[in-house]
């Protein structure tokens, strides 16, 4: 049973990596494994409690319905344009800022295709106009959008907040030093690489681009922001760090209800039709369940069915009492599935799912090991030429996505490595 058991795991995860719809993977794997272990009933015990958990499906939903909201108002693109003055000062240090600035607001914008549309349609040919190489641009945001692993919009803090018994406030603010290491481990080595490879900004590259602007008679149009439309994608933020248990300046208050704040904040400066505000807010919300939750709630049938088949528990053995190799799963695992895949979400699901309730009884807590996989898988997906993010910088940049994800290895290679001391 557990030789069966790991071949059918290996199975989903080939499936996953060439493209099949991964939650029709998971499930099937699931159901199988669950008949295989005599477990049929298993599997909708585990798929309806997933379709109604109480504290992902509102988070998570409201999020994906806030973020619909942020786009129709344009207030993420005020965000981006409000901070995009920056970059005109200090050529030599264009790369690492642009890192940060993407990293950073990927925290407000948690979508690293929606943060990579938003961003670097602004920052990607503000670099390359700068004299900056377009792959190194594109790369330069990519790899910032791994930021959004410790925001509160992301799925997967909720998800490890549960497992953990505490709340996601509390996962974020464990998760968060270590990422920010992280973070600048990333950006030395990315620089580092701009420098050696001379793709930082250069005045040849820059009279090259402006004279190819010139040419086409390309005319770059003025955007006008408003400060108050660029703070709003960040008053959610605000409310849950003022309002958590660390802080506590504020009465604590629930994910729905900051982002629910937020599209009434959105509505109120820029006065949008009130029925397209709401259409927009639930049609994020069934995206959300449709595209998130439904990921979650296969993922929920596939570890059951590693568990009716015997191999959780066997996993749990082997790792019991070898903090290295847990650690070691917990990284890599999700980051090369979404190298390969371009997605970390169902490895860092899958894996959260079936081992990290099980991360003490080999010397990790459940808060850490749940935020090294998903954060990892995050890494990884910034990294993937096929990654949605990737593609859409690198058309940004007009480039091969293969060009951005050779600048981006190195980066999050050492980015994982120093997440998985820390955590």
């Amino acid at each position: 049973m557990l030789l069966v058991g790991g071949l059918i795991v290996i199975l989903t995860f080939v499936l996953i990596v060439k493209k099949y719809e991964a939650r029709l993977v998971l499930f099937l794997a699931g159901l199988l494994m669950c008949l295989i272990g005599g477990l049929p009933g298993d599997v909708m015990k585990a798929f309806t409690k997933a379709m109604v958990n109480n504290s992902l499906v509102p988070t998570i939903c409201t999020v994906m319905g806030f973020s619909y909201v942020m786009r129709l108002t344009t207030c993420d693109q005020h965000l981006v344009q409000s901070i995009s003055g920056i970059l005109k000062r200090g050529r030599a240090i264009l790369v690492p800022i642009s890192f940060f600035l993407t990293w950073w607001i990927s925290l407000a914008i948690p979508s690293a295709s929606g943060c990579s549309a938003a961003v670097g349609s602004i920052l990607i040919p503000t670099l390359i106009a700068a004299g900056v190489h377009p792959a190194m641009a594109a790369a330069t945001v990519l790899a910032g959008t791994w930021g959004s692993a410790i925001s509160p919009g992301n799925a997967h803090n909720p998800f490890v907040a549960d497992l953990a018994g505490t709340d996601m406030m509390t996962v974020i603010i464990n998760e968060t030093p270590a990422s920010v290491i992280a973070s600048i481990a990333c950006v030395v080595v990315m620089t580092a690489y701009a420098v050696l490879r001379k793709e930082g900004a250069t005045e040849e590259r820059r009279l090259a681009y402006l004279k190819e602007i010139g040419e086409e008679g390309g005319k770059e149009e003025a955007f006008h922001v408003r400060p108050l439309l660029a703070i709003v994608p960040l008053v959610p933020l605000f409310l849950l760090i003022l309002g958590s248990k660390q802080v506590g300046l504020l009465p604590e208050i629930s994910v729905p209800l900051s982002m629910l704040i937020g599209v009434a904040l959105g509505f109120l400066v820029t006065l949008k039709d009130a029925q397209e505000i709401c259409r927009k807010f639930f049609e994020g919300m069934g995206n959300a369940y449709a595209d998130v939750i439904g990921l979650i709630v296969c993922a929920s049938v596939f570890t059951t069915g590693m568990t009716a088949i015997g191999l959780t528990g066997a996993l749990t053995e082997l790792m019991e009492g070898s903090q290295a190799a847990a650690a070691a799963a917990g990284t890599f695992g999700p980051f090369f599935i979404a190298v390969i895949s371009g997605s970390g979400d169902a490895a860092a699901f899958a894996f959260n799912g079936a081992i990290t309730p099980f991360a003490e009884q080999f010397g990790l807590s459940i808060m850490d090991l749940g935020s090294l996989a998903q954060i990892a898988g995050a890494m990884g997906r910034s990294m993937s030429p096929i990654a949605g993010a990737a593609i859409i910088c690198a058309g940004l940049a007009k480039v091969n996505p293969i060009e951005v994800s050779k600048r981006n290895a190195l980066p999050c290679l050492a980015s994982a490595i120093v997440l998985m001391l820390l955590l």
